[in-house]
C-alpha cells in the first residue's frame, strides 16, 4: 500500500486561537464597519487574510536571527542576503527595502513618469497603486482564459502575447518597462509558465524594453513550472528559478511570502542605470544600502527563507495543502478559479451569490458571510480592490470577483481547512437566502479596499 502525503515538517511550538459566538462576531463586523482589515486579530478564528508575513518560520530562521548583524553600513547580514539572491537569481545589484511596495515605491520612483503605460499580467494592488499614483496606467495583458474560473487551464497567469505585442507597437515610446507577476495573485494565484516568460523576453527584446518580475511567489510559480510544464519534471526548483529570471532584467519581491519571513523585501537587477537611479530613493524613503528599512536578524531569517522554500519538499508540503482544501470544495461544489493555485483559493463570489448584484460587491459580501458562519476572515479580490477608473471615478467592473482565502505557510492543519471548507458550505447552501450586499460609505482615493467603510444593505 502506498504511504498517504505527510507535511515535510513536524511542529515545535502552539500558539492558542479563540472562538466566538455569532453575536460576538456581528458586533464586531458592524464596530469593523464590514471591513475585515478593521477587526481586531483576536477577533478572528482562522485568518486567511493574507499568507504575507503571516507564516511560521523555520528553527534554522529563528536560529539565523541571533546572529544578526546591526550595523548601520556594511552588515554581514546584508552581505549573506545579497550572496544568496544572485546566487538564486543571477542579479548582480540588490536594494533591500522593508517590504514589496516599498521595492516598487523605490524602483518605480525612478522608472515610472506621469503619462506611461505599464503592460502586465494582473497587477497587484500595490503595484497598481504606485503606477496609478504617478498618473500612468497599469494595462492588464492577461491571458483571456483567466476570465473564465471553471476553466482547467495550467498557466492562467500567462501573459497574452498578442495583448503585449498591441500595446508595444502603439505606446512603445510611452512604456517603460514590463512586469509579469509570478505567480499571477489578481487572476486567481495562478502560475506563469516558461515558454509564457520566453515569448515575453522576445517581444520585449523587439521592442527593446526590459522586463521587471514582480517576485513575490517565484518559487511557487517555480513548482507549478516542475509540475506541468513539459521538460521541467527533473529539474530541481533552485534551477528552474535561475532560468526563470534569465528572462528579466530585474525584480521586486515581498519577501514575507516566498521566503517565509515576517518582514522585509528587496528590489534585484542586472541593470546599472535601474539601480543607480533607485538607490537615492531607497536611502530617502527606506534607509541606508545595506539595510533598507530591515533588521540585520530579519535579513539573517530572508536569507535563509529563500534557500529553504527554493527546495522541492517545501513547496509540496504548502501546495498540497491548497489543493487539499480545493478537494473538499469540491465535494460541496463550491465554485472556485481552477486549477488551484500556489498560495490560496479563489472563491467565485458571482457564482456563490449570484442574487447579489455587481453594485453590491458580492466578493465583499461574501467574505463578511464567511466571517459572521465561522469566524474565518478571508479577503476580497474584486470589485472594492479594483477602485475606480482614474478618469471616469466609476467603479471598475470588468475583472473578477473573488474571496480570497490565503493559507499562511506552516501555519494551519487540514483539520483546519476541513473547518473553511465546511463553513463556506454552509454559506452557499443559504445562498438564495442572502440577497443584499454591501454599499461604500467612505473609500480613500487610491487602494481603498485597506480603509473602505461600508453599510450592510437590506
Amino acid at each position: 500500500m502506498e504511504l498517504p502525503f505527510a507535511e515535510s515538517w513536524k511542529i515545535k511550538m502552539v500558539e492558542p486561537i479563540r472562538k466566538s459566538t455569532r453575536e460576538e462576531r456581528e458586533q464586531w463586523i458592524k464596530e469593523a464597519h464590514y471591513n475585515v482589515f478593521q477587526l481586531k486579530a483576536e477577533h478572528v478564528y482562522i485568518d486567511l487574510l493574507t499568507d504575507s508575513g503571516t507564516n511560521a518560520m523555520s528553527d534554522r530562521q529563528w536560529a539565523g536571527m541571533m546572529m544578526g548583524d546591526e550595523s548601520y553600513a556594511g552588515a554581514r547580514s546584508f552581505l549573506k542576503m545579497k550572496e544568496t539572491i544572485t546566487r538564486l537569481t543571477g542579479f548582480e545589484y540588490v536594494i533591500p527595502t522593508h517590504q514589496g511596495r516599498a521595492a516598487e515605491n523605490v524602483l518605480f520612483s525612478y522608472l515610472v513618469k506621469e503619462g506611461n503605460i505599464v503592460p502586465g499580467n494582473s497587477h497587484f494592488d500595490t503595484t497598481k497603486g504606485h503606477i496609478e499614483g504617478r498618473h500612468a496606467i497599469a494595462l492588464d495583458c492577461t491571458v483571456d482564459e483567466a476570465k473564465n474560473t471553471q476553466l482547467e487551464v495550467p498557466f492562467k497567469g500567462n501573459v497574452d502575447p498578442k495583448k503585449l505585442e498591441k500595446a508595444l507597437a502603439e505606446h512603445s515610446d510611452i512604456i517603460p518597462f514590463i512586469i509579469v507577476t509570478v505567480t499571477n495573485n489578481t487572476a486567481g494565484g495562478q502560475p506563469v509558465s516558461m515558454q509564457n516568460l520566453k515569448e515575453v523576453r522576445a517581444i520585449a527584446d523587439k521592442y527593446g524594453k526590459p522586463v521587471l518580475f514582480d517576485s513575490a511567489r517565484f518559487a511557487e510559480n517555480a513548482y507549478f513550472i516542475k509540475t506541468r510544464e513539459e521538460g521541467y519534471a527533473d529539474k530541481t526548483i533552485k534551477e528552474i528559478v535561475k532560468e526563470m529570471f534569465s528572462y528579466a532584467d530585474g525584480m521586486t519581491m515581498s519577501a514575507k511570502k516566498d521566503a517565509v519571513v515576517n518582514m522585509g523585501g528587496f528590489i534585484a537587477t542586472n541593470k546599472k542605470d535601474w539601480y543607480e537611479g533607485a538607490k537615492g530613493y531607497c536611502v530617502q524613503f527606506e534607509g541606508y544600502l545595506t539595510y533598507g528599512g530591515m533588521n540585520g536578524r530579519d535579513m539573517e531569517a530572508l536569507a535563509i527563507g529563500l534557500d529553504e522554500n527554493t527546495e522541492f519538499d517545501n513547496l509540496e508540503t504548502r501546495i498540497k495543502q491548497i489543493q487539499y482544501l480545493a478537494k473538499r470544495l469540491d465535494e460541496f461544489g463550491i465554485p472556485y478559479q481552477r486549477p488551484a493555485g500556489g498560495h490560496a483559493i479563489f472563491v467565485d463570489a458571482s457564482k456563490v451569490l449570484p442574487n447579489i448584484p455587481k453594485e453590491e460587491f458580492p466578493a465583499q459580501t461574501l467574505t463578511i458571510e464567511l466571517y459572521l458562519e465561522a469566524g474565518i476572515r478571508g479577503c476580497e479580490i474584486g470589485y472594492i480592490l479594483a477602485d475606480r477608473d482614474p478618469v471616469t471615478r466609476e467603479n471598475r467592473f470588468n475583472g473578477l470577483d473573488l474571496l480570497r482565502l490565503a493559507i499562511p505557510r506552516r501555519v494551519y492543519t487540514n483539520n483546519h481547512m476541513d473547518v473553511i471548507a465546511v463553513a463556506l458550505k454552509n454559506v452557499f447552501d443559504r445562498r438564495n437566502e442572502i440577497t443584499r450586499g454591501v454599499r461604500i460609505a467612505w473609500e480613500a482615493p487610491l487602494m481603498r479596499h485597506f480603509t473602505v467603510q461600508l453599510e450592510r444593505l437590506g
